[in-house]
């Protein structure tokens, strides 16, 4: 028993201690979880104060660069395009305009098909639907389908479908959509787009835009600045999904709309001037083509600047030129960088002889010749200069020659002469007085930018030797354009003051409506008054009896030079270039008028006198009266009409005698019916009288028959007329009476056909 005893005292013990022990495990169980506890609530006041701590800063410290930030997100700032300003000729007519159309794009990913009860997409549906509306694209804006298709079924969230979209295009779109209940995915935005009214006319001047509205070429890329204007732009706010919300800083930048610029280039004298030009080009078989500048001496106003070929300007990147489509790009690129080119500015030529204008001008104002002095030059027919021989155009030579004569002749020897007693120096100096070493500046507005213009190619004065100073006394072997040329001979005909060409008349203001005028420019005084009045009266000689009789216009005092420059020797496959200065009226000039043709072939007519002047007198005989250019009295006195003479070269001979016959004239020619027309006499273009001759030849008859010019003052019309008749010459008359003067000196040798041009006086009674 009593072990027993101590075995329950012992477990007593036992159970005692082991109860000490679990006790001791919950006590440290639980300053564990307290622990945890305080560790736990001290790591999430940390965080607490770290997130108060980093939310304070960002919003005192970053809170306005976050505003900004979450602005930027939120607003949307879409560009609002100005529109660009109008061209307009001096009568009003609008030569380069801005329309409304319209660009069509769209969103490929809502072009979609859900299935019913469902936001998945019908595949099948979708591709017929896409198929759909690829199919009417390419119907509706001439697309190819299979391209059209190819943008629909794109994944991207924007492709433009067509660019510059008439409003009537636009109204099919949206019927066919209407039609079929299919508007989403498809956008369409307001645009505009550059128009040209009459499509060639001054396309070389004018120049085009690219499909953004920019200027690419010409006066549209030269005043681009000018004509764009500002674009303006709204400021709003969009949520996320696109959809406006209210902001207080929404802001609204109107655009300032470009300004309208007014030419001084006049739409009808320009198509006048652009149909003759064409028209000499094709029948002269020029190459290179040509140019004609209009301009009024006395404002430097340029009235025409027309060149050829052109091209439309509503398809620059077109031209209706055989094989176009055959042609590399490389190739055409070319050309129409060529044909794009304005050449009145942007190309040099050798003037040739109506340089002479300038050459004779400083050689009256230095008072080293002067007009009517008999035999100051001798022409043999040729000059030598330092071994050098140079041919006149008459290789029998003039003789002994006044200034006028050596003017009215043309005579090269003659001009050598005068430039050797003027010398290199002084003819530099007036060169530059002329303009001739600078640009004109023609279409300068403000800071616009280059119109591509050139300025003229002259040896250093230091490399100037006795040939290189004979051969510019005449016109050649140095380079110049156009424009510099007119400009010059403008200056003569203006009292010898010289002016800056003028293209801009006014640039106005769309949004304010205000104008402001562009004044012409006087530049300087380059030769006096009395060598002006002097030259004139010269020049005018040349057309009335000398080689520019063929520009002359019935009922106008014309004065003015020829001009044929020889093809450069160094230059491969370059042709004569055939030109004619005009200035009308002569006793008071309110037009100077240039045409330039190039590419000439030396077996065909390439001659200033025989291809340039009949041109001119083409267009002065419609510009004139359309300007309302009082006539002179004596040659409106001529009792008969005369008639135009056509063009018949390159027609059978049958065709040809048929032509000039119904025209009113006698036609002789030898050969079959079937030969074809090769030249004729008088040139086309020239004014008949009803019963002149017309000499026409063949390549395989092409033998010319001269006859010697009578002496036809003191006769009668009657007489006259019948004394030219009896050899095969012409007559154009003015007044009524006996003849008093003949432009054909009596006893030249002259081609059969060709028009001797008389005044007649009444007699006065004693």
């Amino acid at each position: 028993m009593e072990n027993n005893k101590e075995k329950k005292v012992y477990k007593f013990k036992q159970n005692k201690n082991q109860s000490k022990v679990k006790n001791g495990s919950k006590v440290r169980k639980i300053l564990s979880i307290n622990d945890r506890l305080k560790r736990m609530l001290l790591i999430f006041f940390l965080i607490f104060f770290l997130l108060v701590g980093r939310l304070g800063w960002l919003q005192i410290v970053q809170g306005s660069e976050l505003k900004e930030s979450m602005y930027r997100q939120l607003t949307t700032s879409e560009v609002i395009s100005p529109k660009r300003g109008t061209i307009y000729d001096s009568t009003g007519k609008a030569l380069a305009r801005s329309a409304q159309v319209d660009t069509v794009s769209i969103d490929p990913t809502k072009i979609v098909v859900e299935q019913k009860n469902s936001n998945d997409i019908d595949e099948a549906k979708t591709k017929e639907l896409k198929e759909k509306v690829a199919k009417a694209f390419s119907e509706i804006f001439d697309l190819d389908y299979e391209e059209t298709l190819e943008k629909v079924s794109s994944d991207s969230s924007n492709v433009t479908i067509a660019k510059k979209v008439e409003n009537d295009v636009i109204e099919e779109l949206e019927a066919w959509m209407k039609e079929n209940e299919i508007y989403s995915g498809i956008n369409i935005d307001e645009d505009t787009k550059r128009y040209y009214p009459y499509d060639n006319l001054a396309s070389n001047l004018i120049g085009f835009c690219g499909t953004d509205n920019q200027g690419l070429w010409g006066l549209e890329l030269k005043w681009n600045d000018i004509l764009t204007g500002t674009p303006g732009k709204v400021t709003s706010a969009q949520d996320a999904v696109q959809d406006l919300i209210p902001y207080e800083d929404e802001t609204y930048i109107a655009p300032q709309n470009g300004n309208d610029i007014t030419l001084t280039l006049d739409a009808n004298i320009q198509s006048i001037a652009e149909k003759y030009l064409k028209q000499a080009c094709e029948e002269n078989d020029c190459k290179d083509g040509g140019n004609v500048i209009i301009m009024d001496p006395n404002t430097g106003d340029i009235l025409a600047m027309a060149t050829y070929p052109d091209y439309n300007l509503n398809d620059p990147f077109t031209l209706d030129v055989d094989g176009w489509d055959d042609m590399s790009s490389e190739d055409q690129n070319t050309l129409l960088q060529q044909t794009w080119n304005n050449r009145a500015i942007t190309s040099t030529y050798e003037p040739g002889s109506v340089f002479k204008i300038v050459t004779a001008a400083v050689g009256l104002e230095e008072e080293i010749v002067d007009a009517d002095t008999a035999g100051v030059f001798n022409c043999d027919g040729y000059e030598k200069v330092s071994g050098v021989r140079i041919n006149c155009s008459d290789l029998s030579g003039h003789g002994k020659l006044s200034l006028r004569d050596a003017l009215k002749q043309s005579c090269n020897p003659a001009f050598i002469q005068l430039g050797q007693k003027i010398g290199a120096a002084t003819l530099y100096r007036y060169y530059d007085a002329f303009g001739f070493f600078d640009t004109t500046g023609f279409a300068d507005i403000g800071d616009s930018g280059s119109s591509g213009e050139r300025s003229g190619y002259f040896w250093n004065l230091n490399d100037v030797g006795s040939v290189e100073l004979a051969t510019m006394s005449f016109g050649q072997r140095f380079r110049i354009t156009p424009l510099q040329m007119i400009t010059a001979v403008s200056a003569i005909a203006n009292d010898g003051v010289l002016m800056q060409p003028r293209i801009a008349k006014e640039i106005t203001n769309t949004d304010t409506g205000a104008v402001t005028t562009i004044e012409p420019v006087e530049v300087r005084q380059v030769v006096s008054k009395e060598t002006s009045a002097t030259l004139m009266d010269m020049l005018k000689t040349v057309v009335d009896n000398g080689t520019g009789r063929y520009a002359q216009v019935k009922g106008y005092s014309i004065a003015g030079k020829t001009g044929t420059s020889e093809p450069d020797p160094s230059e491969e496959e370059a042709g004569y270039v055939a030109s004619f200065a005009a200035i009308t009226p002569a006793e008071s000039p309110e037009l100077v008028i240039l045409v330039t043709l190039y590419g000439l072939s030396e077996g065909g007519l390439h001659s200033g006198s025989t291809v340039a002047a009949p041109v001119v007198s083409q267009i002065l005989s419609e510009v004139l009266p359309y300007l309302e250019i009082p006539s002179d009295t004596t040659d409106s006195d001529s009792s008969e009409e005369t008639i135009t003479l056509s063009n018949v070269k390159n027609k059978t001979v049958a065709e040809a005698k048929k032509i000039i016959e119904k025209q009113g004239f006698e036609c002789e020619i030898s050969g079959a019916d079937d030969d074809i027309v090769s030249e004729q006499m008088p040139v086309a273009g020239t004014q008949l009288i009803e019963g002149s001759i017309v000499k026409l030849y063949t390549e395989d008859n092409d033998t010319r028959v001269s006859q010697t010019v009578p002496n036809l003052k003191g006769m009668s019309l009657s007489e006259a007329k019948a004394a030219l008749k009896n050899k095969n010459l012409n007559i154009k008359y003015s007044g009524s009476g006996k003849v008093t003067s003949q432009d054909i000196t009596a006893g030249e040798s002259v081609d059969e056909g060709t028009v001797v041009s008389v005044v007649l006086q009444q007699e006065i009674e004693e």
